[in-house]
């Protein structure tokens, strides 16, 4: 009897470490989308995007994934403006990646102005939002990576109120400026000599809470930032970093980025994948299942 219940302790006791080896997790549903702005509401805060395509990503038993665009079934899709900003920066007509959160529209978290001449070679000039949360690359072979720094003394379950982002300015692979900002604060950066510049705003901003004392191991929203985001592009239109030309132009796709050049995500705001916790109860479950077939053995 003695044995029996060591060894349900022990049981118990694994179940308990596994959990408490989760990290924070975001649980809340993204979803990107593409397509053109319909209409502006400045009264509403609204802004209407028609011909939405929506991202996704496949994949194949072999080889490496496929991340394509796919017409929506509806023909336009609206949501709130992630800030006021966002209606002196776009127009109708202007091509547009958006993301929302909790499903398709009602909520932009995030607004990308596109250029491109062609459809796999679109560029990013400019954003309102959470800039993490766009993949496609930014004109002038730009990158921005932030970091947001969570106020621990205003934290409500997985994220606390930023009270300053770390952003960081990279070209060409490599980081050329970099600068603490609080709410409301700037930076610009014009070192080039191709008449290019990037201004970043940091608007307002959420971290995880996961890096303060005690806050580790919850599950909850994702932590979301707002940008604005303005690249003047380099005086030669004609860009030869076409990162994204694998159909059309192949000849002209640039290697991958290694991985300290990738885009951020989100500016890079660290969330972890809700997955996780069904995997580690399974493999405390597994384990379980092996100190049984040992007691009886």
């Amino acid at each position: 009897m003695i044995m029996k219940q060591t060894y349900l302790v022990v049981i118990v006791a694994v179940l308990f470490l596994c959990c408490m080896c989760v990290p924070v997790s975001a649980v809340i549903q993204q979803v990107t989308l593409k397509g053109a702005v319909a209409t502006l509401s400045p009264p509403t805060n609204t802004i209407t995007i028609e011909h939405p395509q929506q991202y996704g990503c496949n994949y194949p038993a072999s080889g490496t994934r496929v991340c394509t665009y796919t017409p929506m079934s509806v023909g336009t899709l609206t949501g709130t403006a992630p800030d006021v900003a966002a209606f002196s920066l776009f127009k109708t007509g202007d091509p547009v990646v958006a993301t929302s959160l909790g499903g398709a529209g009602e909520t932009w978290i995030t607004l990308a102005k596109l250029f491109g001449s062609r459809p796999n070679e679109e560029f990013v000039t400019d954003i309102v939002g959470d800039i993490g949360t766009i993949q496609t690359p930014l004109i002038g072979n730009y990158v921005l990576d932030a970091t947001t720094i969570p106020d621990c003394s205003a934290c409500t379950g997985t994220t606390c109120t930023a009270m300053s982002s770390d952003v960081r300015v990279k070209s060409e692979g490599k980081e050329v400026f970099a600068k603490i900002l609080k709410p409301g604060e700037s930076l610009n950066y014009n070192g080039r000599n191709d008449g290019s510049s990037v201004a970043v705003t940091f608007v307002k901003g959420q971290a995880l809470s996961g890096t303060c004392p005690g806050k580790a191991g919850m599950t909850g929203p994702q932590a979301i930032s707002v940008y604005v985001v303005k690249i003047v592009p380099p005086i030669s239109a004609a860009q030869v970093d076409i990162r994204t030309a694998t159909t059309t132009r192949p000849d002209e796709a640039l290697p991958p980025l290694p991985p300290t050049a990738t885009s951020t995500s989100p500016t890079q705001i660290p969330t972890t994948k809700s997955g996780m916790l069904p995997l580690a109860a399974i493999g405390a479950i597994g384990l379980a299942g092996l100190i049984l077939v040992m007691r009886k053995k």
